[in-house]
C-alpha cells in the first residue's frame, strides 16, 4: 500500500501544495492539461508559472496562477493597493453593489483567500504585466457562487473521482465561511478573480493528488504562524476565522513565526484529502517533495513537505486511530451512592465515552469521590452542565488530551439461547481482545433465568470455535 505524507511545519496553502506534488513526481504536464480544460470549460483565461527556488536553503518548486496576464502579489503591498482601490471604488456608479467595492465576496468570504495571503500563496491579488492596463478593471465583476463553480468543474475534462474531490474541497471552504458569516452556504460568492485562483489551485490539487497513485494521505500537525492579519472587514488574529472552522479535530500548534502560515483553501484541501493526522508513518521512502510559499523566512524553510513511500505492512495491520477528547473532572463528597449511580447512566446516555469514579480523600480528611468522564471536544459543554445539575458539585474540570484506540469490529455468535455479539479488538492483524456484550448477556440471563456468568462464558466459547472453524 503506497502512502504520501504530508509535513505542514511552516503551514499549508494552494500553491504550496502543487509545488510539492510537482517536485514529488507529478508530470507538470498534467496540471497543465486540467488548466487547459479548465479554460475550455469557462475561459477562465489562467496558465501556470513553475520555477526553481529556494528557501533558507531548501530547493523547492514554486507553482504561482497567472490571470489575465497578472501575477499574485504578498499581502502587505496587496492591502496598500486594495485600500486605495476601495477608495476610488466609492467613486463609481450607483448601481455597484458595496460589498464588491473592496476586492471581496458579498458574503465576506473572499478577505482570507484574496485581501490576504498565506506566507506563501497566492494573495489572489495581482501584479499587471508589463503591457497590462487598467489592472484592476476586472476586480468589480460579479462573483462566482459554488453552484457555478461546481458547474465549471463538472464540465472539465478531467476524471469523475478529480471532480468529486475538487467539489468537495470547495464545499468545505464554502461551508466554513458560511458559518462563519452566518450565511447560507449557496450564497457565497467568490470574486472573480479570486475564484479563478481558487478554482486552479483546488482543480490541481484533486487532480495531482490523484496522480500521485497513492492509497492513503496521512498528515502531520500543521504550523498555523501567529500574529494578526488585515482582512476586508478589519484585524483578525492568525489563523483566520475560515482557517480555525476548517481546521476543527485536526493538530495545530504555532512555531511563533508572525506570518499567516495555513489558508482557507490550504485547510480545505488537508480536510478533504487527508484520511488522518499522524506522526511520520513507518514506510519505505521512495521519494519526497518540497512546495515553496513566496516569501524566505530567515532559518525557518517555508516549505511544505510531500514524501510518498510503501506503507510497513505490519504499520498498516495496526490501524490504530489518534483522536483529541475531553476530559471532565469532579470532586463529590457530599452526594447519596443512589444519586451517584444515576448520574453515571445519565452521562453515558448523553454521549459521554466513558464514565468513571475513584475513591479520593479530600481536604478535612473527608472520604469523596472523583468523578472523571472521558467524551468529544463538541459534548463537553452539554456534560458539564449535565454534572452541575445532577451533583452537589461546585467546579468542574476540564482539559484536552489525545486518545490511541485500537482497531475495533463487532461478530455475531449463536448461544442456545440466542446471538450474543462479540467486540474484538485488533493490534498488528492481531486479535488482542475479545468479549462478549454485557448488554445482550444480561438481557439472555434474565429472559431464560440462566446465570449470567454461564451466559457469558458459553458466548466466549463459541467465538472460539467460530475462529478455529475458519
Amino acid at each position: 500500500m503506497r502512502i504520501a505524507y504530508l509535513e505542514c511545519f511552516s503551514g499549508m496553502s494552494g500553491d504550496m501544495f502543487l509545488g510539492a506534488l510537482v517536485d514529488a513526481g507529478v508530470p507538470v504536464g498534467v496540471l497543465e492539461e486540467t488548466v487547459a480544460a479548465l479554460n475550455a470549460a469557462a475561459n477562465l483565461g489562467a496558465r501556470l508559472e513553475i520555477s526553481r527556488v529556494v528557501r533558507s536553503g531548501i530547493s523547492a518548486t514554486k507553482v504561482d496562477v497567472w490571470v489575465a496576464g497578472e501575477k499574485d502579489l504578498p499581502r502587505e503591498e496587496y492591502w496598500e493597493r486594495d485600500v486605495q482601490h476601495s477608495h476610488s471604488s466609492q467613486q463609481s456608479s450607483s448601481h455597484e453593489q458595496p460589498h464588491e467595492h473592496q476586492g471581496h465576496s458579498h458574503s465576506g468570504d473572499e478577505h482570507h483567500e484574496h485581501s490576504h495571503s498565506h506566507a506563501g500563496e497566492s494573495s489572489r491579488a495581482r501584479v499587471p504585466a508589463p503591457h497590462s492596463q487598467n489592472p484592476h478593471s476586472h476586480e468589480h465583476s460579479h462573483g462566482r457562487g459554488l453552484t457555478e463553480i461546481r458547474r465549471i468543474i463538472s464540465a472539465a475534462a478531467i476524471s469523475e473521482g478529480a471532480k468529486k474531490t475538487a467539489i468537495a474541497i470547495f464545499e468545505a471552504l464554502g461551508a466554513a465561511e458560511a458559518k462563519i458569516h452566518n450565511t447560507p452556504v449557496e450564497d457565497i460568492h467568490f470574486h472573480e478573480v479570486g475564484a479563478v485562483d481558487a478554482i486552479v489551485d483546488i482543480v490541481c490539487a484533486a487532480v495531482g493528488a490523484e496522480a500521485l497513485g497513492v492509497d492513503e494521505i496521512i498528515c502531520s500537525s500543521l504550523n498555523v504562524g501567529g500574529g494578526t492579519v488585515k482582512c476586508a472587514h478589519g484585524t483578525f488574529p492568525v489563523p483566520a476565522p475560515a482557517t480555525v472552522e476548517l481546521l476543527k479535530d485536526a493538530p495545530v500548534y504555532s512555531s511563533g513565526v508572525q506570518a499567516e502560515l495555513v489558508t482557507p483553501t490550504g485547510a480545505a484541501i488537508v480536510k478533504t484529502l487527508a484520511s488522518r493526522f499522524a506522526a511520520f508513518p513507518e514506510m519505505k521512502i521512495e521519494k519526497s517533495g518540497y512546495g515553496a510559499g513566496t516569501r524566505d523566512f530567515p532559518g525557518h524553510p517555508n516549505v511544505v513537505r510531500l514524501t510518498i513511500g510503501e506503507a510497513a505492512s505490519h504499520a498498516l495491520a495496526a490501524k490504530t486511530a489518534s483522536e483529541t477528547i475531553t476530559v471532565l473532572e469532579a470532586n463529590l463528597d457530599d452526594m447519596s451512592p443512589q444519586v451517584f449511580g444515576y448520574v453515571m447512566d445519565r452521562l453515558l446516555e448523553e454521549g459521554a465515552l466513558d464514565a468513571f469514579a475513584m475513591p479520593a480523600q479530600m481536604k478535612k480528611n473527608r472520604p469523596g469521590t472523583l468523578l472523571t468522564v472521558l467524551c468529544k471536544p463538541e459534548d463537553a459543554s452539554k456534560l458539564t452542565q449535565l454534572i452541575f445539575t445532577e451533583t452537589t458539585t461546585l467546579g468542574v474540570r476540564r482539559r484536552e488530551e489525545m486518545r490511541q484506540t485500537l482497531a475495533r469490529r463487532w461478530e455475531n455468535v449463536r448461544t442456545q439461547w440466542g446471538e450474543v455479539r462479540i467486540k474484538i479488538a485488533s493490534m498488528n492483524g492481531t486479535v488482542t481482545n475479545y468479549a462478549p456484550e454485557y448488554e445482550d448477556c444480561r438481557r439472555i440471563a434474565a429472559e431464560h433465568r440462566v446465570p449470567l456468568k454461564r451466559v457469558m462464558q458459553e458466548a466466549a466459547r463459541e467465538y472460539l470455535e467460530k475462529g478455529q472453524k475458519h
